[in-house]
């Protein structure tokens, strides 16, 4: 993999893009497990219109792969072939209200910044973003909720590119929401979107921020390298008590341990690898199934490639 090379064989392809570009730039930067190998290319654009001129001007046969604020992603230790495409705060992190009961919120916007604007102008229905340690692309694409309310329940529309760089703007019923999933294009990557609240009194919305901020301190390990949640919660039941029933809090594999203060959160030590994370990963996927007959799917996003001799097997297929 080499990122400089990529870039020179796309020459004057690229004139005319007004984002930064950077060759073999380290994920384990970005990501909040900060562990992982290089991305060939990152690519931060400048806004939607810079976005859309590069994607149009990409060959077709060059891999791209849109990452947030690196929260719930894993990377392995290979790297990333292709482009990498991580939008801009300053392009894509704004968040305003454009009515008594909406807000317009760009993709790269952190979730809790949208909580903000909300609690700024008296709109109630978004407090659950205060909690959820992610941007605004990944919570369109997952579906992300918490304290009993989920994205499907605000989206009105979405700006979305596809890999030609054509512009789609999708309806909630368009992007196919059920839970953590999301059946629009895999290759389309969310711009901006409007979301739907209601009026309410700013200091009951300060309540319910309060109470999912006490809850997140009290239950989860925040303040460690993790990203969120590791798996979805399987049919009637909760992930972090499958695994803790499978013996598996505090559950360590070099330097990646599920935490023992919230099992469904796998936490960074120190130096753990791509490998050691992931490969945890599956071992407790296999223990739950040993012992409750329940597969459970993960929620972190895993991509990139396997050093040789550092593969690791899905246990349960590839979900």
């Amino acid at each position: 993999m080499n990122g400089e090379a990529l870039l020179t064989s796309l020459g004057d392809r690229l004139a005319g893009i007004r984002g930064r570009l950077t060759p073999n730039s380290g994920m384990e930067k970005i990501t909040w497990f900060r562990a992982g190998g290089p991305a060939e290319i990152l690519f931060q654009p400048a806004d939607e219109e810079d976005l859309a001129a590069f994607l149009r001007a990409l060959p077709e046969e060059v891999p791209v792969l849109t990452v947030g604020i690196g929260s719930n992603l894993l990377v392995r230790e290979g790297g990333i072939p292709g482009v990498v495409i991580r939008l801009s705060a300053k392009g894509f992190g704004t968040a305003e209200a454009i009515s008594e009961t909406a807000i317009r919120a760009g993709a790269a916007t952190p979730d809790k910044r949208v909580a903000a604007v909300a609690h700024e102008a008296g709109i109630g229905g978004f407090h659950f973003y205060h909690g959820i340690p992610g941007s605004i692309g990944g919570a369109l694409r997952m579906n992300a909720g918490a304290n009993g309310v989920e994205t499907r329940e605000r989206v009105r529309e979405v700006r979305a590119l596809d890999r030609a760089g054509n512009l789609h703007v999708l309806s909630n019923a368009d992007m196919g929401y059920a839970y953590r999933f999301s059946a629009a294009p895999g290759d389309l990557i969310f711009t901006s979107a409007i979301f739907d609240g209601y009026a309410a009194d700013r200091e009951e919305i300060r309540v319910k921020m309060d109470e999912v901020q006490h809850h997140r301190e009290t239950v989860q390990p925040i303040r460690e390298k993790t990203g969120g949640s590791t798996f979805k919660n399987p049919p009637n039941s909760s992930a972090w008590k499958e695994i803790d029933k499978a013996g598996c809090r505090g559950l360590r594999i070099g330097g990646a341990e599920m935490s023992t203060m919230h099992c469904n959160f796998m936490i960074n030590t120190g130096e753990a690898t791509g490998y050691e994370l992931e490969t945890l990963g599956e071992t407790v996927r296999k223990r739950v199934a040993e012992t409750s007959g329940l597969r459970l799917d993960w929620e972190i996003k895993r991509f990139g490639n396997f050093l040789p001799g550092r593969e690791v097997e899905p246990f349960l297929g590839a979900a």
